[in-house]
């Protein structure tokens, strides 16, 4: 099968009507099981093979060049009891498989004497053996009536010479019987009659003991019995021996011709499959002829062009019912890749979407198609069918539910060569959101470059097909008059319901029909009133989009400026903790050399005093060079060092006092504006929904009411009280 055309999108396209009757113009059992197993064939390769075979055989037809009578038998029985090793036929078997045989031997001489008529079949023959040997050794043993030859072995020969001769004296025995049986009066009037396929004298009762021989039987009236001369009966033995020997001879001689034939049973099968194929090919052939079915163009590039197409189930019931079918032409290509068909019912949408479909399905599966000699096709990976009422009472799905899985479907497998059909689309459900969702699948399947036709009656996919670019609208001509359809596709408009026309056809009163359109005209006033507010809505929100934008693009801006001054920043931190670490530490030292001192003054032991300090001095060295490992100093590296150590304490020093003044001068700040706050606070009257805290507390609440100094908070899941004096204020009330 093609790859994906499904047995669903065959039943949707009637396919399976079109193959039984294909069916009955084949000649064989064989052929007909093989047309109703038709497919869409997926290789393109053979595809072509079979079209080019049922064009050719098509074509016999025209020309003085028949192609041969290929009747048969279906031998397929007998090859398989052939098969088995020790086994045989019967003798009209042989001569069928011979017949077989001899009639594919005819095809492939044909074939190769008119190969330049027939290329195709020529190149088909080619591949089967041609041999005559089949043929030759079953007529060399088997008689054309079916028996088997007297020379066929010479056992064979000499018993049946001794069966002529023994029914030579059969009849002579039988006749001198019956000679002295009228002599001496014994018989009845009518002499003789056979009993069981043996003569047999006709004697009268009251003589039966009188004649020497078996009684075979009587007359219903008892009056006359059969009897058989004794004489007879001796040689009647002695032939029903023979016959049984001949029997055995023949059996013999069948085997010995099984066993001959047996090392053909793969060509006779290719023979039987070859002749059921011919036949399969004669009958599209003839189907093809009786509907003027010709093989369109195939071309390489994305295209269908049907020219004068007709719907072939369709054509046939309006034939037999002398009606005329009117042709429909349609075209998708590139440019025009989906086609929207509308209009109302009755005009012959479903029909024309179900022709394109059920010809291209013909047509992959190698039955030429009734459409113009002119026309042209693709071949599509895909063909998808969503056509008619599928509503699945088995799956308890409404008819909705089933489109929408058929969709999903339909979406996983389109792309570029596909070709999709879809009637009544969008249809079951809310005609505002069905209308919406059809929407959005016609441009999915826009995007994916699929072919396809799709019947609908929903404005809004119309207005969809006339602003997508390569998807145009159709509809099926009307007589504006009359309203009767005419069943003739118009390409490139989109077509109208004529619901009040038909309406007033029907009888429906004129009062009703023009308060319906007045309602129409209203509420196309109003729509027009929303779609315009719509748009000053959207430009508004456009305007608004676009400062939004600059402003987004000024935050970001000052947003990069204020990450370099926190870098600035950072980096001058950096370089204050460095200096504070300095600090921290040589206040270390001081209070290191206060304490040595205050013990001195204490003491007034100088020795201790330099023990201690120069204890003290060797611990720090010993820290020191852990943390900063020395290296050899030059004499030059030594002086430098000196220079900047006494550098480095000048800048500590600087730094110290300006550290202080700033600590200073931010305490200060600091209380004067705890000391406003707090004034503030103090002098404050709280309001209701001011956002306060309790003090000392994270939680942040409204306030809901004030009952001289007790408040009531509200946290949003809670509510508490609490005095005026405990109260922080947060954000005051706006």
């Amino acid at each position: 099968m093609g790859k994906n055309i499904s047995e669903k999108t065959l039943q949707d396209l009637e396919f399976l009507t079109v193959l039984q009757y294909v069916a009955t113009h084949c000649i064989s059992g064989l052929g007909k099981e093989k047309v109703l197993e038709i497919r869409p064939i997926a290789n393109r390769k053979t595809l072509f093979k079979e079209l080019y075979l049922v064009n050719e055989y098509l074509s016999s037809f025209q020309n003085d060049n028949r192609v041969p009578n290929h009747g048969f038998d279906d031998i397929t029985d007998s090859v398989k009891r052939v098969a088995i090793e020790n086994s045989f036929i019967e003798t009209e078997a042989f001569l069928k498989v011979a017949k077989t045989s001899l009639t594919v031997n005819e095809q492939i001489v044909f074939f190769k004497k008119f190969q330049i008529i027939f290329p195709t079949f020529f190149e088909l023959t080619q591949k089967i053996e041609f041999t005559t040997y089949i043929n030759d050794e079953i007529k060399q043993i088997i008689e054309i009536s079916g028996e088997v030859k007297n020379n066929a072995s010479p056992g064979l020969n000499q018993i049946r010479k001794d069966i002529n001769a023994i029914r030579g004296k059969i009849s002579a025995s039988f006749s001198s019987a019956l000679s002295k049986a009228i002599a001496a009066g014994y018989l009845d009037d009518i002499k003789e009659t056979v009993v069981d396929n043996q003569r047999v004298l006709a004697v009268m009762a009251m003589h039966r003991r009188k004649v020497e021989g078996s009684m075979l039987g009587s007359s219903k009236s008892g009056g006359i019995v059969y009897m058989a001369p004794q004489a007879t009966l001796a040689y009647s033995r002695e032939y029903q021996n023979l016959i049984y020997e001949e029997k055995q001879e023949v059996i013999k001689i069948l085997r010995d011709l099984a066993t001959t034939i047996r090392p053909f049973v793969t060509l006779l099968e290719d023979y039987l499959n070859f002749l059921a194929h011919l036949d399969m090919i004669g009958a599209k052939a003839k189907y093809a002829h009786q509907h003027q079915g010709v093989l369109p163009k195939i071309t390489s590039s994305k295209k269908i062009f049907f020219k004068n197409a007709y719907h072939p189930i369709l054509w046939k019931k309006n034939k037999e019912n002398k009606i005329d079918t009117v042709s429909q032409s349609i075209t998708l290509h590139e440019k025009q890749q989906i086609i929207v068909i509308s209009g109302p019912n009755a005009g012959g949408k479903s029909i024309t979407l179900k022709t394109i479909g059920l010809l291209q399905v013909m047509l992959q599966s190698g039955i030429l198609i009734p459409v113009d000699e002119r026309s042209e096709s693709y071949i599509f990976d895909t063909i998808l069918t969503d056509i008619g009422d599928n509503q699945s009472i088995e799956n308890q799905l409404s008819t909705y539910s089933y489109r929408l899985k058929n969709m999903r479907y339909f979406l996983k497998k389109c792309d570029e060569n596909t070709l999709f059909l879809i009637d009544e689309f969008g249809t079951g459900t809310d005609p505002e959101l069905g209308g919406a969702l059809a929407e959005i699948f016609l441009e999915e399947f826009y995007h994916k470059k699929a072919f396809g036709i799709i019947t609908t009656h929903y404005s809004n996919l119309k207005v969809l097909a006339n602003e997508l670019e390569n998807v145009t609208n159709a509809n099926m001509q009307f007589d504006e008059h009359s309203l009767e359809p005419l069943y003739k596709l118009f390409i490139g408009q989109a077509g109208s319901s004529f619901t009040f026309e038909v309406a007033q056809k029907n009888g429906i009163p004129f009062g009703l029909i023009n308060r319906a359109k007045k309602r129409v005209e209203t509420e196309k006033i109003r729509l027009d009133k929303t779609i315009s507010k719509l748009q000053q809505e959207r430009n508004r929100l456009q305007k608004n989009s676009e400062n939004f934008e600059k402003q987004h693009s000024k935050e970001v801006e000052y947003l990069e400026n204020l990450k370099q001054k926190e870098q600035k920043i950072q980096e001058k931190l950096e370089g204050f903790q460095e200096l504070y670490d300095n600090n921290q530490k040589m206040l270390s030292f001081g209070r290191k050399m206060n304490e040595f001192l205050n013990k001195f003054f204490q003491t007034n032991n100088k020795k201790e005093l330099l023990a201690s300090l120069n204890k003290w001095v060797s611990d720090e060295r010993v820290k020191h060079l852990k943390k900063n490992p020395e290296k050899p100093k030059t004499v030059s590296q030594k002086r430098q060092a000196i220079i900047q150590k006494k550098r480095q304490e000048e800048i500590i020093q600087l730094v110290e006092n300006e550290v202080l003044k700033k600590v200073v001068k931010v305490r200060e700040e600091k209380i004067i504006e705890e000391n406003k706050i707090a004034k503030e606070k103090e002098n404050y009257n709280f309001k209701i929904n001011d956002r306060v805290r309790i003090i000392d507390s994270n939680t942040v609440g409204t306030i809901d009411k004030i009952d001289k100094k007790t408040v009531t908070i509200n946290y949003g899941i809670f509510t508490t009280k609490t005095s005026l004096e405990k109260l922080e204020l947060v954000e005051k009330a706006k």
